[in-house]
């Protein structure tokens, strides 16, 4: 199946600092972005959705600056595996913090995937005051 990489940006009014445990620690990942988290051996989290289970490695850690998790068991090559990145940057020129979200997957549908990282990141802007 042809795979699909979707891509938005949102302005958070936080520093990289206070933004980061958020999108790279299980317990900052359950606050707003699964119903359940764990972390296990290899960099391998567990992330839970509608009790199902969804195993990905976070094959790249930048601290205060990035994350990428590749999902595995998607019956896809290990060259071509779905995954989401998220990315921390600030604007020299504003000084905002914007968290660019990089979704690669089946989904094609861009309403769809903004709808949904639209009310996932809501949450999160809820918890950070943002």
């Amino acid at each position: 199946m042809e795979k699909h990489k979707f891509v938005v940006e949102y302005e958070l009014r936080s520093s990289p600092k206070v933004l980061f445990p958020y999108i790279s620690t299980a317990s900052g990942l359950e606050q707003w972005f699964a119903e359940k988290v764990k972390v296990l051996p290899d960099h391998r989290f567990d992330f839970q959705w509608d009790g199902d289970s969804h195993m990905a490695r976070q094959t790249s850690h930048r601290l205060n600056k990035a994350v990428r998790y590749e999902f595995e068991n998607t019956g896809e090559t290990e060259f071509d595996l779905n995954y989401i990145e998220m990315k921390l940057e600030v604007s020299e020129l504003t000084q905002s913090t914007y968290l660019r979200v990089v979704d690669y997957s089946q989904n094609a549908d861009d309403q769809e995937l903004l709808s949904m990282w639209n009310g996932l990141i809501e949450s999160l802007k809820e918890i950070v005051g943002s």
